[in-house]
């Protein structure tokens, strides 16, 4: 006898906005989102006909990009290179900061909840005093132009379980990794693959490193992204998962799904350490689970739109996501097969 998995859609709501991320209050469906239309959003999906609240008071001046929660209050970071700390339960600001010269992508809690960690494009990774907002460290180990001299992005961080990995992703498939407290980097590796170049046609790239995340043992590292790509003007190339063993000079396990084109945008790794999901998508999003002994997908879900955010449960079962046009809540049944 054998598991077998599979993820169902199990809640559905549009909109008209895109959302960029997501986050959610512990043991609850009390959902926070960001949007394209500068604005924060919490929305109770526990209702049979939830509405969204907005935030009030000064804001973002575009793109709610980053999103996480250090117990009541939430924490957001935005393409207009800002940092506002939200009292999530009055959904009024507490704290605005100029964090970053161009657009943040990406921010992270770390577990102890007392820094939070922010990536932009002026290729610099930042950590912050959770409770102050004061500046900790600035560094980086990521150019700030691509190989055909075009500005890269910094669009990944993650936060190992333990608290003592950083990991930063570019959009040339440069990883580095870093010790938390002294700063010191401590490894690195390459994802070349994820990266498409047009000589020709648009004279422009598409792809990059998207998504990161730790094993829960720290040993693994897991990179998402979009493999190579006929047309860059579509995300139409396979999703593409590379897990490296990111302190041995061993080959990635690489598994790459034209079943649901586009990037993976976000990973979650499961307790046992050896599967691990991806949201992400090109038009259309998808929910993958991928079992990393097997090196394949073992359970796919679709949603109508491209995911870009991701929040799971405690139980690692139910998990909602933020996209163009909808938030989604799936959750994942096993079923036993002969």
């Amino acid at each position: 006898m054998s598991e077998a998995y599979k993820i169902e859609r199990t809640g559905d709501w549009s909109s008209q906005d895109i959302l960029f991320s997501i986050e959610r209050s512990p043991e609850s469906e009390q959902l926070y989102v960001g949007s394209s239309d500068f604005q924060v959003y919490s929305f109770d999906a526990s209702q049979e006909k939830p509405e969204r609240q907005v935030f009030t008071g000064e804001g973002h001046n575009s793109y709610v990009t980053g999103m996480t929660r250090i117990d009541h209050t939430l924490v957001t970071g935005s393409y207009d290179g800002s940092l506002i700390w939200w009292d999530h339960l009055e959904g009024t600001p507490l704290r605005k900061i100029p964090a970053h010269d161009r657009w943040i992508r990406c921010i992270v809690a770390t577990p102890d909840q007392r820094r939070i960690v922010s990536v932009a494009d002026d290729m610099q990774c930042k950590v912050w005093d959770a409770q102050t907002g004061d500046l900790i460290k600035s560094f980086t180990d990521h150019a700030a132009l691509t190989p055909h001299h075009y500005p890269s992005m910094l669009y990944a961080v993650a936060v190992s379980d333990d608290g003592k990995l950083i990991a930063t992703g570019d959009r040339v498939g440069h990883v580095a990794i870093w010790d938390s407290e002294t700063f010191e980097k401590l490894g690195e590796v390459e994802t070349p693959g994820m990266y498409t170049w047009d000589p020709n046609a648009r004279r422009h790239s598409i792809g990059g490193i998207r998504s990161l995340g730790f094993s829960p043992d720290g040993t693994r590292l897991a990179v998402g992204g979009i493999g190579k790509i006929g047309n860059i003007d579509h995300l139409g190339g396979p999703s593409r998962l590379e897990v490296f063993e990111w302190n041995y000079e061993k080959e990635p396990i690489v598994i790459e799904d034209e079943e649901k084109k586009g990037l993976i945008e976000q990973i979650h790794w499961r307790a046992d350490g050896n599967t691990l999901f991806g949201f992400g998508g090109d038009h259309k999003g998808f929910v993958n689970l991928y079992d990393l002994a097997e090196t394949k997908v073992i359970a796919q879900a679709e949603s109508s739109g491209h995911i870009h955010a991701a929040v799971v449960d405690e139980n690692g079962s139910k998990f909602y996501t933020a996209g163009h046009n909808r938030i989604n809540r799936f959750e994942l049944i096993q079923e036993d097969k002969s």
